[in-house]
């Protein structure tokens, strides 16, 4: 057998050495990824990402490698932003304009100045409120190139669509539907439905909408039925959206889309102002419509179950009529328990105004999608009951009975813990709800995102955390 050279097991053996001891700074960098993951800035998933090959083909966006930005500050960069997002300028009519905002008299503004508070025009109050998440979104991504804004370094807009990561269609989509759907006079149709077309004709005709099919544009249609003409045309784009009850699953699925909370209506609790376990006589709460069709038969059966039961507050109201906001947040600063019920669609307000009240939320919904579940285990902080469950005699009221006063504090802590996740304000603050919105797109962008586990464990979850 012929011998090998020298000078060839020399570099076999260096090339073997260097391979060595790069795979030992490999396991080393990513044990302390691991050990400081939760006090870093570095998610877990990122570093799942760091350590397994085959997942880096689905990765194809450098933003993706990026670690999570710093605390808010007042400028903003290309380089330190996770998401790098390019925004349609649009006719004021579909976003400021329907809220009477006319570019100070200049016929060709399109933006307002976001640094000048007394400019930003308001959103209507009461129940419009609950779905005003593309007004946040949209002043978030305007202010992240004002150096008078400080807010957290997310997102940020850019000029050249061919540098971001996402494209933002900025419509007002859930303002339209509330305010501009209903036909007036001699109309044909409403003046929704005539924004929809042309937000389809303008977007279709647009090379960015042509190059990638509208894959890479971010569309929130947040209230149920608002943009069911135009959303066929957008099945590719990603989606915000309060829940899939009316969407087909070919149209919008936990795959691509995004699950955004409600605003909630009822005043926010302060962490320090939260009424203790002895403070809440009632064992339970729920005000609202009673009688729903769909899925929301259930609440008239739960009804006459439950109704009569000590400690039980199950009556007919709504949010709408004179004083039910306040009367709602009194109730529900006065339970250990709130109900979450399955109406007309899976999703209702009633979850985000029960996390704002620090009220321990009871989800019977089978079908509901919950913001943000790939990150935040629901299970801590909410019971959730099957449907068919909740519906036999005396089993709902025995498992809110049998949770003891130190598990309902647990619960009661984690809420206040996680309630500024479910925030909308301006400026945007680290970890609200316009924050957490931005991280879920990243996410279905670098395909990060894994709620199914925790979505299809819920129950076994809630019922395994109650009895530990």
């Amino acid at each position: 057998m012929a011998s090998i050279p020298e000078k060839g097991v020399f570099l076999s053996q260096s090339l073997a050495c260097i391979f060595t001891i790069s795979m030992l700074f490999l396991i080393l960098s990513s044990s302390l990824l691991f050990q400081f993951g939760d006090n870093s800035s570095v998610s877990k998933s990122i570093y799942n990402l760091i350590i397994d090959n085959n997942t880096l083909d689905h990765i194809n966006n450098e933003s993706c490698f990026k670690l999570d930005p710093v605390k808010p500050a007042n400028s903003c960069d290309e380089n330190r932003a996770l998401l790098k997002v390019f925004m349609y300028d649009l006719p004021p009519w579909f976003h400021f304009g329907l809220l009477g905002w006319k570019g100070n008299q200049n016929p060709n503004r399109i933006w307002p100045d976001v640094s000048n508070l007394s400019e930003i025009p308001k959103y209507p109050g009461g129940l419009n409120l609950q779905h005003s998440i593309e007004y946040w979104v949209t002043l978030d991504l305007l202010s992240s190139v004002s150096s008078n804004v400080s807010r957290p370094c997310t997102a940020i807009l850019v000029q050249n669509s061919s540098q971001s990561d996402v494209i933002f269609v900025p419509f007002f989509s859930s303002l339209s539907y509330n305010r501009r759907s209903k036909i007036h006079g001699s109309k044909k149709h409403s003046m929704d439905r005539i924004l929809q077309e042309n937000l389809v004709k303008y977007l279709k005709g647009r090379d960015e909408w042509i190059r990638s099919g509208g894959k890479n544009h971010l569309i929130i249609a947040h209230h149920p039925n608002s943009m069911l003409l135009a959303r066929k045309h957008f099945v590719s784009s990603m989606f915000v959206l309060a829940d899939f009850g009316r969407c087909p699953v070919h149209i919008a699925n936990i795959d691509k889309d995004v699950i955004a909370p409600y605003k909630h209506v009822v005043r926010r609790l302060d962490a320090d102002d939260s009424p203790s376990f002895e403070e809440r006589h009632l064992l339970v709460y729920f005000q609202g419509a009673i009688y729903r069709k769909d899925g929301g038969i259930i609440r008239k059966k739960l009804h006459s179950l439950i109704k009569d039961e000590e400690g039980v507050h199950f009556t007919s109201g709504s949010a709408a009529s004179g004083g039910g906001v306040r009367k709602a947040s009194q109730g529900m600063i006065s339970s250990k328990f709130c109900l979450h019920i399955a109406g007309d669609t899976p999703s209702s307000n009633r979850l985000f105004d029960a996390i704002a009240s620090h009220c321990v939320p009871v989800i019977i919904s089978d079908d509901i999608e919950l913001p943000f579940e790939d990150v935040l285990d629901y299970t801590k902080f909410a019971i959730f009951v099957p449907a068919l469950d909740a519906l036999r005699k005396g089993y709902l009221m025995k498992v809110l009975r049998g949770v003891g006063r130190q598990k309902w504090i647990e619960m009661w802590e984690r809420l206040k813990q996680i309630a500024p996740h479910f925030e909308y304000g301006y400026p945007s603050q680290t970890g609200d709800a316009v924050d957490m919105i931005w991280h879920a797109v990243r996410r279905k962008i670098c395909s990060l995102n894994d709620s199914g586990g925790r979505r299809r464990n819920r129950y076994q979850m809630s019922q395994n955390f109650l009895k530990s």
